[in-house]
């Protein structure tokens, strides 16, 4: 077989009669022989040593030819054979490209019949109604048509007109699987326009026509399967799906999770199939549905999709749980805030009943991993019934919390009445551990007599004084009561939550009241005083709350400073300061009444009289009208008190008034006897802190105690009526009572005013020391 350079030069046409090959190779035997010979030539010549001049000159001239043959023949492969080479190669480079060519086009070609073919196939299919084929035919045509614009070496104008193409056919086929699926699921749902109650709900119908209309007809599953796993096929399972979960959710599933007065009824119709309506329940009256009736509703409507619907394996992956996925959440979602937030206990005895309502929802999502909607791991559904407790003090405090601003944001005018007596309905609580073990180990010591002399507390020393106080804070109070109540019997956890809740409570209080009746409690006198009693009602009971309940609760609150004395200070300074507000309210008015009595002088005037008599007139009445709004309200130390001092400062303003007056005639004196004397008559009348008017002489006997000037203005009304005898007597030598209530000099000032100068007022003066 002779060489690849040969094979060229004979593809060429140049090689000349001869064979190249034959020639190399008769110049290589010619080259064997000629070293042969030389080889045996050097033995002779150096081995055997024998005279061999003539043949070794033969033997050169030889060497000579057959190197001058192979120069020649080299030339010549140099410069013929070379350029026969370099134009082969061309030439096959070319050939290769055009055959690359033509193989393209026998792919593209390829590509082409194949497409035709799909589509054929797929027409064929469609109009058979086999869909799973018609939609593995299309995906075979797209993957014709891909490869197509694979093909980078040609633009074909055709690609363009095959994508329209199959862009239709895909439409086609989904128009008649969507034809199937509303043949196959058909809906009823109310009008959009109409209002949201419970009649648009009980028009909600769900058919399942899985019945088969003709003998002809394939089985309704095999429809449904061969449609659903065409969806699939065509990448929009997911989709169709999504769209009637969403429409399941609203119109059915969520509808029975969220109105308890909706049942679930599941029939057989002839010619519809399976049919799932609404209807009503009849003397439901609960706002909110049971979880177990809950959980029985939505089984039975998931159990009716699982057994004619969505009981069906697509991809590997069943169709119940690409459902599941698509609605558990959201559905999850609302049973938690529609249903078992609802179904959280309020008082802590009902929380081992709540085991149930946790047992249910166990068997729910078990009924549901069977059927395929959950995975196996635990979902937030279960996770929230069995964090119960943590629920349970949640909405405790929040229930706490609203209870509490109601109370707070209620009217304060209704009160009941608090006495010494009165107790706090405190449960009964049971015995610490450790005061039991304390009581058994410690030994019987006799019982110890107290000192004859020593001095005893009276029995209600430590106790509330009688008042009013408003009615919601004695709620408030109890309310706090059952909460810490709550707390003992709960976990460590939930109780420190409850603690801190009833702790927040008085806090809102704090904040609330003053300024949610801000405005009321600066108008009324009445509220104030109740303002006042609750601050200081509350810190009563603050003192003792946090001992009484420490000892009973969980650790670590049990081995904590669990009090609530901290804040009594805050609160009595709450009740001081609105009170004293309102005294210095009812203070101004005095004065302002006062104003109008045209400073006490020229009473001999009948209008200046007459306006001096009104001022006091006034006075004298808005004190009897606070006496009778703060009676049986304030305790009676605190009425005394406050009504004293507000006497005290009108008979101060009038006493100014006198003392400032240079000159008083005899008639000006009677006229300020006279109103002064009005003041001593029916200022005492003012103490009525009791509605028994019996009682209430003995603290009008007691006004000097109240009043800081009452004995002062005594002694001023004495004088407007005393001779100067009559006022140096009272003097005494700086020893009578007129010089318990004035110096020397305010009463020669008042000398000098009601007396002319005269040498017997001049020696009175002189004994004023």
């Amino acid at each position: 077989m002779s060489s690849f350079v040969t094979e060229v030069l004979a593809s060429s046409g140049k090689l000349e009669k001869e064979d190249l090959s034959s020639k190399i190779s008769k110049m290589s035997r010619k080259i064997e022989d000629t070293k042969e010979e030389v080889c045996g030539m050097i033995n002779k010549r150096y081995s055997d040593f024998l005279p061999s001049l003539q043949a070794s000159e033969d033997l050169m001239v030889q060497v000579d030819e057959v190197s001058k043959e192979m120069d020649d023949l080299k030339d010549f492969i140099e410069t013929e054979v070379q350029l026969n080479i370099d134009s082969a190669v061309a030439e096959y480079t070319k050939l290769k490209l055009q055959l690359e060519k033509n193989t393209i086009i026998i792919t593209i070609l390829g590509h082409l019949k194949d497409f035709h073919n799909a589509m054929e196939k797929f027409n064929k299919a469609l109009q058979e109604k086999k869909y799973v084929d018609a939609a593995k035919q299309l995906k075979s045509a797209r993957a014709s048509v891909e490869s197509l614009k694979g093909c980078k070496t040609m633009q074909l104008p055709i690609i363009s007109t095959l994508s329209s193409e199959l862009t239709v056919q895909k439409e086609n086929l989904m128009y008649h699987l969507g034809d199937e699926w509303k043949r196959l699921i058909i809906w009823k749902l109310p009008s959009l326009k109409g209002p949201a109650g419970m009649d648009s709900f009980l028009k909600v119908e769900l058919c399942l026509c899985l019945s088969p209309e003709k003998d002809s007809e394939p089985e309704p599953p095999a429809v449904l399967c061969s449609v659903l796993q065409a969806l699939a096929i065509q990448g929009d399972l997911q989709h169709k799906i999504k769209l009637f979960s969403q429409v399941l959710l609203k119109y059915m599933l969520k509808p029975v999770v969220m109105h308890p007065f909706l049942s679930v009824l599941v029939s057989e119709q002839q010619g519809k199939g399976i049919v799932l309506t609404f209807e009503q329940l009849k003397g439901s009256q609960k706002e909110r549905a049971a979880p177990s009736q809950v959980y029985s509703k939505l089984l039975l409507l998931l159990k009716t999709l699982h057994s004619n619907l969505l009981n069906v394996t697509i991809n590997d992956k069943k169709l119940s749980t690409i459902f599941g996925e698509l609605i558990w959440e959201e559905l999850s979602r609302c049973i938690i805030h529609e249903c078992l937030l609802y179904s959280i206990p309020t008082n802590s005895s009902q929380l081992e009943k709540y085991n149930i309502v946790i047992m249910e929802t166990e068997e729910f999502e078990t009924a549901l991993k069977e059927m395929e909607f959950l995975p196996g791991e635990s979902t937030d559904l279960l996770k929230y019934a069995r964090d119960v407790n943590c629920h349970f003090a949640s909405k405790k405090c929040k229930d706490v919390i609203v209870a509490a601003r109601k109370l707070m944001t209620s009217e304060l005018h209704n009160t009941i009445k608090v006495t010494p007596e009165s107790k706090l309905r405190l449960s009964k609580l049971p015995v610490p551990e450790s005061c039991s073990l304390v009581k058994q180990e410690a030994p019987s010591e006799p019982a110890a007599t107290p000192l004859e002399n020593a001095s005893q507390l009276s029995a209600w020393s430590m106790c509330l004084p009688a008042c009013r106080v408003s009615e919601s804070v004695q709620q408030l109070m109890e309310l706090a009561l059952n909460t810490l109540g709550e707390a003992i019997k709960s976990s460590a956890q939930c109780a420190s939550q409850l603690f801190f809740t009833v702790r927040n409570i008085f806090q809102l209080f704090y904040d609330v009241v003053p300024t949610y009746h801000k405005e009321n409690l600066l108008k009324f006198p009445h509220l104030a005083a109740i303002q006042h009693n609750n601050c200081m009602y509350l810190a009563h009971h603050l003192l003792t709350l946090g001992h009484h309940f420490r000892p009973h609760l969980p650790q670590p609150l049990s081995q904590g400073v669990v009090t609530f004395v901290d804040m009594v200070p805050g609160f009595r300074k709450l009740g001081a300061q609105c009170f004293l507000t309102q005294l210095n309210i009812q203070r101004a008015e005095l004065l302002e009444r006062l104003s109008t009595a045209q400073n006490f002088c020229n009473l001999d005037d009948p209008d200046n009289y007459t306006a001096a008599s009104k001022a006091v007139r006034q006075v004298i009445h808005q004190l009897k009208q606070l006496g009778t709004v703060w009676q049986d309200v304030l305790p009676v130390g605190i009425y005394c008190k406050a009504m004293g001092t507000l006497l005290n400062t009108a008979i101060m303003e009038i006493i100014a008034k006198i003392m400032i007056l240079e000159d008083i005639s005899s008639e000006d004196g009677e006229h300020l006897h006279t109103l002064c004397q009005t003041v001593i008559d029916e200022g005492p009348l003012v103490f009525v802190p009791l509605t028994d008017e019996h009682k209430n002489k003995k603290y009008q006997e007691e006004v000097p105690l109240y009043v800081k000037k009452w004995n002062t203005f005594k002694e001023l009304v004495i004088i407007l009526r005393a001779n100067l005898q009559e006022i140096v007597d009272r003097w005494a030598d700086s020893k009578g009572p007129l010089a318990l209530e004035f110096t020397s000099t305010e009463v020669k000032s008042l000398i000098r005013a009601l007396f002319q100068n005269t040498e017997r007022r001049a020696l009175a003066m002189t004994k004023i020391k």
